[in-house]
């Protein structure tokens, strides 16, 4: 009998599940695909609230979790891990460290098909970037047998590694709803206007999914006063950001047609 199909989405923190794969998640979970998802941290730092209200970051962490926990049963998502690092201290956390524990949870879930952000960080933030960076020696050390781990887990070859692919018409949208995407580190501005359409692997119809990828970003009730233009957008704002996913095919084991409908095309 072949293995169940498994699919594991590796980000930095709560929000980034529904607000980059939501319509992915959702989409696969609903066709019986084992759906996992790896959190780097709790978003600690996270807080857009009056400042003199912020929390601390351990009180804003448990929020946070549960916030996520909410979103990953909307979004089917049958299991969730932390990897126990601080919102926006990932970059400098000890690199073999967290290597190590990805690779463990590689081994243990044994996904064929792994999704993170790309090496861009979406619009250059360092957590994001220092995920894509992980995730993707994390699939090239997982199924080497010298690379050991706590656990002495079997080594696991993942066959497909996708980057999250944000186009032009997605950046439009979510600077609708959030502003303008930019980052300022160590003086330099960090902003991206997309992936350019000839660049994108695979697309995905995840139109059927859209509300239910809403009402996951919903409950990251801490974050809302971040996004709150997101209430009053009309619904094909909303189609557009949570209604089709796009990415770039990182690398794969199985034979794939030039441009996929299907993650796991080749797998099924």
């Amino acid at each position: 009998m072949p293995d169940p199909l498994k699919l594991m989405a590796v980000v930095a923190h709560p929000d980034d599940e529904s607000l980059g794969v939501g319509g992915t998640m959702a989409k696969y979970a609903k066709e019986g695909v084992e759906t996992h998802l790896l959190t780097a941290t709790r978003g600690e730092r996270g807080w857009f609230g009056p400042e003199n209200e912020y929390p601390g970051p351990q009180a804003l962490g448990e929020i946070r979790e549960a916030e996520l926990l909410n979103a990953a049963a909307v979004l089917g998502i049958k299991e969730v891990s932390f990897l126990d690092y601080r919102d926006a201290e990932l970059p400098d956390a000890d690199q073999e460290e967290v290597l190590a524990k990805i690779v463990s949870h590689l081994r243990r879930v044994r996904p064929q098909v792994v999704v993170t952000f790309d090496p861009n960080g979406a619009y250059g933030h360092p957590d994001h970037i220092a995920i894509c960076q992980l995730a993707t020696v994390a699939c090239a050390a997982s199924p080497n047998p010298d690379f050991k781990t706590e656990g002495d887990l079997p080594p696991h070859s993942v066959s497909k590694l996708y980057y999250m692919a944000w186009t032009a018409p997605d950046f439009a949208a979510y600077e609708k709803a959030f502003g303008e995407l930019v980052m300022h580190i160590d003086g330099v501005e960090r902003r991206s206007k997309g992936w350019e359409p000839w660049a994108i692997t695979t697309k995905l119809d995840t139109s059927e999914n859209w509300q239910q990828v809403w009402k996951a970003v919903e409950c990251h009730r801490s974050q809302l006063p971040g996004y709150q233009s997101l209430l009053d957008l009309p619904e094909e704002y909303h189609r557009q950001l949570w209604g089709n996913q796009t990415f770039y095919r990182a690398f794969s084991l199985v034979q794939t047609p030039k441009t996929e409908a299907d993650l796991f095309d080749g797998l099924r």
